[in-house]
């Protein structure tokens, strides 16, 4: 029997640089009170959400991915010719097939990189990160970029009281690379398919093929209690076993960056993990809304633009939503 040779890989694997694209389009409250019953302190006090961006017809899912992944490599100091993968998390992409990570690949000036989309909703960029991990330490790539991107108005129903005000559109993007010491640790990740219906697309594709039109395009609905309260006593637990995992405590972190949801969910998790107030908190959300896949990476960039995280930073970062599923892991910043 042959054997085979082993991967020549990187030790470890790190973010080497981030980068966001939000639309130009902010869209405040006001704007969703037109077709909802509700008020600017009811949104504010549920959600902590003032405002959002929505993406213009130009502004599709390629071309807010591809202004995201360039800001990436320049920070990284690579070049598109160096990505050897590229992986994209995104529920808004329409077409099944081809992925979208190819267009992306060919606009970004890539080359032949390996290209595939996972959809893994708000947990999509975690799972995006620990594939990267995994390909920089197994030797299949050098640098991989990883995308998380939504243009989740197309899958809002803005007459849903419970959710209309929720979602945003976005993309943020990091180059993952080789490391020299441990710069990404373990990923605590896993589904809860039982609790799949609790945020769901009401209609399947399929529907339109089967049924004829139906009365409302597919949107994103859930059930808000049921999500808040998993949210906050669950993915608490699976924080804590990230930092567990990674071998620190709450008071060696830096940066907390949880999945932009809601700003309750946020502070409940600051509260449960017991954070001191030395961590940075992310709440990107007030300004950004819930962009799913890209709410991690595009924190993450507004934090170190702003100044209120620097490079080298030990952050934890979560995300969890539809599935349900979830992915955490303890990271240095760029």
């Amino acid at each position: 029997m042959s054997k085979i040779s082993p991967s020549k890989g990187a030790p470890y694997a790190r973010i080497m640089g981030v980068g966001g694209y939000r639309p130009t389009r902010v869209v405040p409250n006001e704007v969703i009170l037109e077709t909802i019953d509700s008020s600017d302190e009811w949104i504010r006090s549920r959600s902590g959400i003032a405002s959002r961006h929505w993406a213009s017809p130009e502004e599709t899912v390629a071309a807010m991915s591809i202004e995201a992944a360039g800001k990436a490599i320049a920070d990284a100091g690579v070049t598109p010719e160096q990505i050897d993968a590229v992986i994209v998390s995104t529920v808004s992409h329409f077409k099944q097939t081809p992925a979208i990570a190819t267009e992306i690949a060919h606009g970004i000036g890539a080359g032949k990189p390996a290209a595939f989309d996972i959809s893994a909703g708000c947990a999509g960029f975690g799972y995006g990160l620990t594939l990267a991990k995994g390909m920089i330490v197994d030797g299949s790539a050098g640098h991989v970029l990883v995308i998380g991107v939504e243009r989740l108005s197309d899958l809002t129903d803005l007459t849903d009281r419970a959710t209309a005000f929720l979602f945003g559109d976005g993309a943020g993007a990091v180059v993952v690379g080789p490391a020299k010491e441990p710069m990404m640790g373990p990923t605590v990740w896993g589904s809860e398919g039982d609790k799949a219906q609790t945020i769901r697309q009401t209609e399947p594709w399929t529907a339109y093929r089967d049924g004829g039109r139906p009365e409302k395009f597919p949107a994103i609905a859930q059930e808000g209690q049921s999500v808040f309260r998993w949210a906050v006593f669950e993915m608490a637990k699976v924080a804590q076993q990230a930092l567990d995992a990674a071998g620190i405590g709450p008071a060696d972190l830096d940066v907390f960056i949880p999945h932009q949801a809601n700003m309750r969910i946020i502070d409940s998790m600051v509260k449960t993990l017991k954070l001191p107030e030395s961590v940075t908190v992310a709440r990107d959300v007030e300004t950004t809304g819930n962009t799913s896949a890209a709410s991690i990476p595009l924190a993450m960039e507004r934090l170190l633009a702003t100044g209120k995280a620097k490079s080298g930073d030990t952050a934890l970062v979560i995300g969890f939503g539809a599935g349900l599923v979830y992915a955490a892991t303890v990271v240095t910043l760029p």
